[in-house]
């Protein structure tokens, strides 16, 4: 996993988890690796690997079970609340992106339909 220097480790990881679980590679009620496992895998401390389950499990998005580890939650509704609210940050950033460059409303509707329009018609997705 690559690191932005500008978002704290924690919150990467966090939206890292969150990724893993909409996508479904991690499923509902599935196993999340152990904290030293995480922290060896993404080449991080520890403690950040603690912080961020720490925000996942008061956030309700993982369910830590004494002895046995941290699972992913089998609560539908909050899968969907943390797929929403990713989405939203995206879009989010998306906007201020384009209204940094002075693009409209109106504008920005029109380029995502151009774009996704385009975007079915390419084999490899990229846009030129």
């Amino acid at each position: 996993m690559k690191f932005d220097d500008k978002i704290p480790i924690y919150y990467q990881i966090k939206n890292y988890i969150y990724g893993q679980i909409i996508t479904g590679k991690l499923a509902p009620g599935e196993k999340i690796p152990a904290v030293r496992q995480l922290a060896v895998d993404l080449t991080v401390n520890v403690n950040t690997v603690q912080r961020a389950l720490g925000e996942l499990i008061s956030e309700g998005i993982l369910e830590s079970r004494r002895g046995l580890g941290n699972f992913v939650t089998e609560d539908q509704a909050t899968i969907e609340e943390v797929k929403h609210k990713l989405i939203m940050q995206q879009l989010h950033e998306m906007y201020e992106n384009l209204h940094d460059l002075n693009v409209t409303d109106d504008e920005i509707v029109a380029y995502l339909r151009q774009y996704i329009k385009d975007r079915r018609t390419t084999k490899d997705g990229q846009y030129n």
